[in-house]
């Protein structure tokens, strides 16, 4: 793949002349996947009144969730491939578009196998977006703000956490699940007519090919990026996903300080996202020692922790800013691993973090109902550690 085809795009009129600061382009692919990213998790705050709503258990609404994960894993490789030559400005845009239809089918859905018909569709936006947008901070500045834009349009990860998951889910209780689906595809219609009109001309790379990502898969460097995000994802989410039954466990530490606490983990995390960035930025090698080392250590303490509400507290604001780090952080070493083939390496990425996502939760549950919720942390301790020996041996991948 010649390099000319993937350069990256000068930026041009008002986002030229200010090249420390970011354009309205960068926040408006940020707002994007703080869309989907939301949407996605939505189902988690509404489970049990979309359950009841729709005349389902618990369990089997679960798939509200788990469904869109694995379709984006899929979508992640296959939509780049089906676009070929298309602008990515249309393409974000459409995907938006799609996202918002989704949500109002969501909000309409008489019945669960709607529902789950409409998940179908938002995975292939999850997938598509991230495929997309993950490599696109470098076209849309210039090189000495490509790390920052980067870390900015990874931001919208941990402030969907913080914002937008719990705002969909305060208006769930207050006037049904509904509304919250109805608000969210309102708000993605309102973010496709912004990428419309502020992201520039981008014109597609060379053409993805089915056939691409294996010539990638050849790049040691890259293998070793990849095989550290699915040893990080997979570790905290079969982790995370059972912390609040963890936290619950902790002497003194009421239903409410639970909830509190896991807002300020969501804080924590938007610290995090820009401290790894912008360490990242330099050094994507060190930045991924420092955050799998972190992730090992909190983790692994949290359980042995338990009796203790101060170092419970400590460890899992820890945990926030360590996790906060792990997707710009990756995602810089796989750009520094496949500089000419940006957009092919984002869609590998972006298929193998969600197919983490959905692989955590699995193992996650697996091990949390034949041993117990407190085993799953020595799991996802366990995982990250063994992501260190990757990041250290790796080389070449040290600076973007």
């Amino acid at each position: 793949m010649k390099a000319t085809q993937d350069a990256v795009t000068e930026p041009t009129g008002p986002q030229r002349s200010l090249p420390l600061h970011l354009p309205p382009s960068v926040l408006a692919v940020a707002a994007a996947t703080f869309s989907v990213v939301t949407t996605e998790m939505l189902p988690v705050g509404l489970l049990t009144s979309l359950s009841s709503g729709l005349g389902v258990s618990d369990g089997t609404a679960g798939l509200a969730v788990t469904l869109p994960g694995v379709v984006a894993a899929l979508a992640a490789l296959l939509l780049p491939v089906a676009v070929r030559r298309a602008d990515r400005r249309a393409v974000l845009a459409a995907l938006m578009t799609l996202l918002a239809a989704a949500n109002l089918l969501s909000a309409l859905a008489p019945a669960f196998g709607v529902l789950l018909a409409a998940r179908v569709l938002v995975g292939v936006c999850i997938g598509g977006v991230w495929a997309i947008a993950a490599g696109l901070g470098v076209r849309l500045v210039r090189e000495e703000s490509a790390g920052r834009a980067t870390t900015v349009i990874f931001s919208g990860i941990a402030v969907a956490s913080v914002l937008g998951v719990p705002a969909g889910t305060f208006l769930g209780e207050l006037a049904g699940w509904r509304w919250a689906f109805a608000v969210m595809g309102v708000f993605a219609l309102a973010v496709a007519g912004l990428l419309a009109a502020v992201l520039p001309a981008l014109p597609a790379p060379a053409a993805i090919r089915l056939g691409t990502f294996p010539g990638l898969l050849r790049n040691a460097r890259l293998r070793a990026g990849l095989l550290v995000v699915l040893l990080l994802v997979t570790g905290h989410f079969a982790a995370y996903t059972y912390v609040r039954p963890v936290l619950e466990r902790v002497p003194d530490l009421g239903a409410g300080l639970v909830s509190g606490l896991l807002l300020a983990y969501g804080i924590a995390g938007i610290v995090g996202n820009f401290a790894g960035g912008a360490y990242a930025a330099r050094d994507p090698r060190r930045a991924l020692l420092v955050i799998a080392a972190g992730l090992a250590v909190v983790v692994l303490l949290l359980g042995p922790a338990g009796g203790s509400l101060l170092a419970s507290v400590a460890l899992l604001i820890a945990w926030g800013l360590a996790y906060g780090g792990v997707s710009v952080s990756t995602q810089h070493w796989i750009l520094a691993a496949a500089p000419h083939a940006r957009e092919a390496a984002s869609a590998l990425f972006a298929g193998v973090f969600n197919a983490a996502i959905a692989l955590g939760a699995l193992t996650g549950g697996l091990v949390a109902d034949g041993f117990g919720t407190t085993d799953v942390l020595w799991l996802g301790g366990g995982l990250a550690a063994l992501a260190l020996p990757v990041v250290g041996y790796a080389k070449g991948a040290a600076t973007a």
